[in-house]
Order: C-alpha cells, then structure tokens, then sequence
C-alpha cells in the first residue's frame, strides 16, 4: 500500500509540473519570496523492516525556513518535533512504546513554477532522543536512547494565498541508534500534511503597490525648440534616484515623456541591477517630434520621468512630473556658438526659388574661368541688397550683450523671416546669407569674434591658386588646403561686395596674435550636433527686385576684382619685360574672357622670342575660341611639330596640344581624326586625359552635340614649364 502510495505522489508531481508551467515573464519564487515561514506538520510512517511486533507510528512536528534573499528558491530549513512509536503487541503492548524527540537542519529546494503551485525537495540530518517509558519496569523510570536522524523527501505546495500554503510531504527517513538498542534502527516512509505560515505583505494586494524608488533630485532646464536634435543624444536635465529597499531592483530603465511633443518616451539609461540603498545619477534626453516648432513664444510644460523596473521578480513603475519652459524656435543661449548651424535652412524651397532666380539673372554676365563659387556669393550678396535687407541691430538683445552668456535668452531670426522683414542683426544675416550659398551646393561657415558674428564661405579653390581668386594671400583663410573667403555680411545694402570681404579680413587677422577671441565653424559640422530646425513651408511671397540692377552691381564687383588679379601680372611682364610673363598676362586675360587684351600679351611675348611655342599655341587658342577652327589647326599643327622635333613629344605641353588638335577636329565634326589625337594623348597620360573621354567614343550626332557644348570653351593654355 505504501508503495502505492508512493507512486500516486510522483504522479501527481509530474502532472503539476505539466498543467502549470511557469510564465517565463514572471519569476514567481521572486516575485513571492518571504522573509521566513513557520508551519506544522503529521506524518503517518511505516517502516520498510519489521520491528519483531507490529507498530503504530506517527510525527507531530513544526518546521522553521527562511530563504536565502538572492537565491529564494533554496531555503535552509530547521525541523523540530516527535515521532511515537506505539507497540501492538498483545503480550508487551507498553515496554516497546517510545516517543523520538529530535531536531534537524538542512536545506529545502522550493520552485514555484506558477502563482499556486511549488514542488521541491529536502535533505535534513539532525538528532533524535529516544524516551522508553516501559522499557525496564525494575528501574521505574524513563530509558533515554540517543539516535541520529536523517531525512530526505519531496514537496507538493498548494498555495492557496500569499501568507498560507498546504504541503504533501512524501518522505524518507533514517534513524540510527548511537547505543547498543538496534530494534528500530532503518528506513521509515512517510507522507506529511502540513500548513504553513508565511511572513510578509502579498505584492498582489491592493495596498502593495511598489514603490521602490525615490526621486532624490531632479535638475531641468528651460528648452529650446530650435535644440530638437541635440537634445536626442545630449541631457535636458538631471535625475537621482534611489533603491530604498533592502534588496535589489532590476532591469531598470529611465525615460523621460512630454505629452503631446513626443511620439514615445525616451529612454535615457538602462541599468542591469540597482542595490539596496544604491543611488545612479542620469542624464535626461528627449526625442521631440516637430510639434515643438509651432509654439509661440514660452511655453510652461510638465513632462513625466518614467521609472520601470523589477521588484522580486515583478514588473513596477513610477513616475515624477517635472515642469519646465520651452521656447520657441528662434530663441537660443550663446553657451555653445555652434547653436547658430540650426537656424541655417538651406532645405527651404522658398530659399532655393529666391537663389535659382538670381542665378538666372546673372548667368549671361558669369566670367568664365573666375571662380564659380566666389561669383555665386556675390550674386547673392548683391540680390539681398537690391531686395532692401540691411542690418538693424536687435534692440533687446544685441549681440555684444549676449555673446558668451548662456543666462540670456536670444532670438535669432529664420532666414525666410528675415527675407520677409528685410532687417536683422549680424546673427540674422549671417545664417541668411550663409542659407542661401547652401541651397547652391556651396559649403559655408561663420566667425565669431567678440562682439561679433559675419559669415564664411569656402570657394573650393586650392590654396596654391591664391592668386586666382585675391593676390593678396591675406584676402582669402587656408582651410584644410582650401581657400575660404569671409563677408562682413552688415554692408549688404551699404557697400559693395568687396569692400564687405576687405572688412571681414580685416576683422580676421585682427585676432591673429590672440586666436582665443575668434572661432571659425563649419555649418556642416556644427549640424552633425544642432540639426537645422524644422519648418513649415509656405509662399513668402516675395519681390525679387530688379535683374539689371543685380547685374549691374554684381558686374562693377567683378570687373574690379578681376582687375585687381590681372593687375598683378600686367605690373610683373611691364616690370621684367621677359616672354614668360607677357604669356601669363595673356592666360590671365583668356581666363576672364577679355581675349582681345589676351591676344596682345601673346603677340607681344612672341616679339621678344618670334619661336617662343607656349604663345604660339595660346593664339591658336584664342582662334579656337573665335569658332576660326581651321586657322587653330594649323597653329597647333605646327606647334606639335617643334614638340617632336625637340624630343619631347611626350611631355604635358605636347599633351595639351594633343588634345587641342582632338577638340578642334571634333568641333569641325572630324570625329575619326579626333579620336587618333585623343588615342595618342591617352597614351601620353591615361589618368589626365579621363574628362575628355567623349573625344574618343561618343558615335551618336545627339552624344556629340552635347559634348561639343559642355566643353567649347574647354581649351587649354599652355604657361612655362610644360
């Protein structure tokens, strides 16, 4: 029967383990843990031997556990009470009657895989003392007998409550006898019922709410909107929170919401594990969503620190509000002067009509072979001063006032507001300005120096070709070989472009010996931190002004510039009076179109040599360039000639005459002869003849138009040295 009985208990184990498998998002023996638990128990035992007479065997018992906190599931366990054996044997039924009075220590290990069921199993040892009453009737008192007692078993809990919890105990035990009494030494099966008492408040109860954490400090800001990008990655304030319970919390994560401006929370940090007692200090980040850019003005707001964490086990979460201002999207603080690259917008359509529209306008009076991108700058320029916009200082917040103090709110304008006003300070009409060159592919900047901000743009120029662009090397800052050229961006409307550029030069190197006071950015890279702020786009309605005026103005600022760069060259060939000279004088005429002044530094350099060949190939230019192909050809015929007659055929002079020869067949339609040209150029140097490769294999008449156009004026100079 025992057996049976035994065999039933496993049965009902392995179908518990079955119907109620554990929730793997919830860990129940911590969710459930204790700090410690009483309970009392009775046994009906049966011995696995005879004993010589049969017995009535029974346990009264009381059972103490207390889970280790980090590990609840094993829970040392201290057992204490009575077994009595009571003899039926009809001709002694009292000498043999004894009651086994014992402790034991050991370890329990409990799984509770759902909320009402655990199964476990026990190891315990301890001592037992044997009382016979009965044993020698002659000494008319109690025989004490000393065993050692062993158990081992298996549980079954049915928790019908948090506090309360009933236990089938299938078990077995061992007792050993320290004395020369062995008759009851062996094995004894068990099945215990007991009721246990556990200590402890239940987490599911209504007035257990977890509330683990404390909200020690809480630091915010105010916000800005134009700062929406940055505050992803970058604090908006501060928080400390605290473990104030005795164990760990886990899994904790901290984000921060503001309703109606985030899509989701923000995460902000996450921590495996927190102590007891432990504090962390967090930075705050907040992913706002363009909601941000249509407030007006300052905006009270209370967001929402959102705590999520594990308690034994149990998902929590807290939250503490926290107020704060947000401003709008033209405010900021000069604590980080990079601030300025948000409110540079070069993705607003109504920037790039107003910038497509004064190209067009100035596009018959661009000089070919100046720099694009210097040109573009001073188109603009002068465009925003035929519009009207002038500088107006801010009456409320001028720069020299808020420069450096981040405790002082400024507003700066955004560029399609400042076209609408036609008014700004320099801070408004730096991003304007540098807005507006964006929109055209030309990467800009700013410099800020004290009291001050004016823009910076860079011409893509090498730094050797200085020359090119000012002759003085001073007029133009070398950035990473690149030449950049600055606008005090204030003179528009006041003074033409270059006086503008000499100011801001002069601003420049007046900080040379103390670089500390002035700061050069890069838009670009200052937007990798503060995005451009969003926008809604809408028709500015705005008056472009007059073409002509624009072009007017643009060409007075060109002629003196470009004045300015061959002036130099005319002074050297006036000066030294060599060939070499004259014939870079006349490059640097063809380069800016003025091919009559050109062919008179050619002509005059061939009258100090009459075989000089850099100039004789540079008049084929110029004829190449009147559309005279035939007279070209027979100038470059000739010069390629004396190449190979002086044995260096293969040099980049003869190169360059090489292609010349390839493009004026080709623009004769010869396309047979312009390919052998261009195939013998190719041998030459493939890497520098790579752009000119439609030479050699356009086929179709379309394919040629569009070569010969792109690249009608792409002919080549010769200098010195080639």
């Amino acid at each position: 029967m025992n057996k049976k009985v035994f065999i039933l208990i496993m049965v009902l184990i392995l179908i518990s383990t079955t119907l109620f498998a554990q929730d793997a998002a919830i860990n129940y023996n911590t969710h459930y843990r204790f700090p410690v638990s009483i309970g009392v128990e009775y046994q009906s035992l049966s011995p696995f031997a005879e004993y010589g007479s049969t017995f009535n065997i029974y346990e009264v018992s009381g059972a103490l556990r207390v889970p280790i906190p980090p590990v609840p599931v094993l829970q040392p366990t201290l057992k204490f009470g009575m077994m009595a054996f009571d003899s039926r044997d009809p001709a002694e039924p009292e000498k043999w009657d004894n009651n086994q009075y014992f402790g034991m220590l050991g370890l329990l290990y409990s799984d509770r895989f759902s909320k009402n069921f655990e199964i476990g199993a026990e190891l315990l040892g301890g001592y037992a003392h044997a009382v016979f009453l009965n044993l020698i009737p002659e000494l008319d008192k109690p025989v004490g007998v000393p065993n050692l007692l062993f158990e081992g078993g298996a549980h079954i809990n049915l928790d019908p409550s948090y506090n309360f919890t009933i236990d089938i105990h299938p078990n077995v035990k061992y007792l050993y006898s320290l004395s020369p009494l062995k008759d009851f030494d062996g094995l004894i099966f068990g099945i215990g019922f007991s009721g246990h008492f556990r200590f402890g408040q239940d987490p599911d109860a209504p007035g257990a709410i977890i509330r683990s954490i404390r909200f020690d400090t809480v630091k915010f800001q105010p916000l800005f909107a134009a700062m929406q990008s940055y505050y992803a990655k970058h604090p908006v304030g501060k928080v400390k929170i605290t473990n104030t319970e005795k164990s760990s919390i886990t899994d904790v994560e901290v984000s921060f919401y503001q309703k109606g401006y985030m899509d989701s929370p923000t995460l902000a940090a996450k921590i495996p594990e927190l102590k007891g007692g432990e504090s962390r200090e967090i930075g705050l980040l907040a992913s706002f969503n363009d909601a941000v850019f249509k407030t007006e003005g300052v905006t009270p707001l209370t967001g929402e620190i959102i705590v999520k964490y594990k308690f034994r086990g149990k998902p929590a979460e807290q939250r503490e509000s926290v107020s704060y201002d947000l401003h709008d999207k033209t405010a900021l603080t000069w604590d980080d002067n990079r601030k300025v690259a948000a409110f540079i917008t070069p993705a607003d359509s109504a920037l790039r009509n107003y910038s497509s529209f004064i190209r067009q306008a100035c596009k018959n009076a661009v000089v070919a072979g100046f720099n694009e991108k210097l040109q573009i700058a001073m188109q603009v320029y002068h465009a925003l001063g035929e519009i009207g916009v002038i500088y107006q200082v801010d009456p409320s917040s001028p720069f020299t006032k808020v420069q450096g103090n981040p405790m002082i709110v400024d507003s700066i304008s955004l560029p399609r507001d400042t076209l609408k006003r036609i008014t700004g300070d320099c801070d408004d009409l730096t991003v304007l300005f540098c807005s507006l060159l964006e929109t055209v592919g030309i990467e800009t900047g700013f410099i800020t120096v004290p009291g001050h901000i004016y823009s910076v743009f860079n011409t893509g120029a090498p730094s050797r070709d200085y020359k090119k662009i000012n002759p003085d090397r001073e007029m133009s800052i070398n950035v990473d070989g690149k030449l950049w050229v600055p606008v005090e961006i204030t003179m528009i409307g006041r003074e033409n472009f270059l006086t503008a550029w000499r100011e801001a030069v002069k601003e420049w190197v007046r900080y040379k010996d103390d670089v500390d006071k002035r700061g050069f950015y890069r838009t670009k890279e200052c937007q990798q931190v503060y995005r451009p702020v969003g926008l809604k786009e809408t028709d500015l309605g705005l008056q472009y002004g007059d073409k002509n005026n624009i072009v007017t103005n643009f060409k007075k600022d060109m002629n003196e510039l470009v004045g300015g760069v061959i002036k130099e060259y005319r002074v050297v060939a006036e000066k030294r009076g060599r060939k070499q000279d004259y014939n870079k004088l006349g490059v640097a005429y063809a380069r800016y179109g003025q091919y009559g002044k050109a062919e008179e530094a050619f002509k005059k350099a061939l009258q100090i040599d009459p075989s000089y060949i850099y100039a004789e190939v540079n008049l084929g230019n110029l004829k190449f360039l009147k559309a005279e192909y035939k007279e070209a050809l027979a100038e470059f015929n000739r010069a390629l000639d004396i190449f190979n007659k002086k044995g260096i055929g293969n040099s980049s002079g003869a190169l360059k005459v090489l292609l010349n020869i390839s493009k004026t067949h080709y623009a004769l339609k010869e396309y047979d002869k312009a390919k052998s040209y261009y195939e013998m150029a190719h041998k030459i140097n493939p890497a520098k003849v790579e752009r000119y490769a439609y030479l050699g294999e356009v086929s179709s008449s379309e394919g040629r138009g569009a070569a010969v156009e792109s690249h009608e004026k792409d002919i080549l100079f010769l200098e010195e040295g080639e």
